[in-house]
């Protein structure tokens, strides 16, 4: 049986709103972008690391530090513009370069905290079990509360409160990486879809960059 080629496909912006140009900003001594692509580069399931980007600075660097690099086109880079279209672009441009490969692992540069062993476990996992699709999470066992109309309503028993560690745990999605088909995120437009898997994280990859409190808390925590 031939064996199935995954490939990693880091999205990686020039603009950003919470935090200007983010995916350069040094963390722990290196531009974030560069975190990712060591991590993909030290991946022994992942044949080729590619970085998709509409910023020739980020694609520059990329090149440097080993990795393919694909000039994002900005309707894929605005805002509005979705993961999912990038990836799909990515994929596309990717094909129509002969490069031979089965499966993505989407990875998202602002949650740099994850090791390349994960990586690869992850994708063992997901090849152990046939998913179609796979996430990365982080398991919780806290008292959450939801807005309905204008108010806050606890989502567990306010008369017959558990112990926190009696509560049925939940599942975060921590947006560390994806494992996806390449041809199932073009049909489905989705990144997850079909038999869905969870690869559960350490509670501190949960931390996303989106400003600069969470890049200064994870600028500590790589340091550390």
């Amino acid at each position: 049986m031939t064996k199935k080629k995954f490939i990693s496909i880091i999205l990686a912006r020039g603009g950003s709103k919470g935090l200007k140009h983010k995916n350069l900003k040094r963390i722990a001594g290196k531009p974030l972008i560069e975190w990712s692509i060591i991590q993909s580069l030290k991946a022994k399931e992942i044949s080729s690391t590619w970085v998709s980007s509409d910023s020739k600075k980020i694609l520059n660097l990329a090149k440097k530090k080993g990795a393919g690099i694909i000039l994002r086109p900005k309707k894929f880079a605005s805002d509005k513009a979705t993961s999912e279209s990038a990836w799909i672009h990515a994929i596309k441009h990717l094909k129509s370069r002969y490069l031979k490969f089965n499966y993505v692992v989407g990875m998202q540069p602002t949650s740099p905290i994850r090791l390349s062993g994960e990586i690869d476990k992850g994708i063992d996992i997901f090849k152990k079990k046939r998913f179609d699709s796979l996430l990365t999470v982080v398991k919780t066992h806290n008292f959450t509360w939801v807005k309905k109309g204008g108010r806050f309503f606890p989502d567990y028993n306010l008369n017959k409160r558990k112990r926190r560690q009696n509560l049925k745990p939940k599942f975060l999605e921590n947006g560390s990486f994806y494992i996806f088909d390449k041809d199932g995120i073009i049909k489905h437009n989705n990144r997850l879809y079909g038999k869905i898997g969870l690869f559960k994280m350490n509670s501190q990859s949960f931390i996303q960059i989106d400003d600069l409190e969470s890049f200064n808390i994870i600028n500590y925590l790589m340091k550390n």
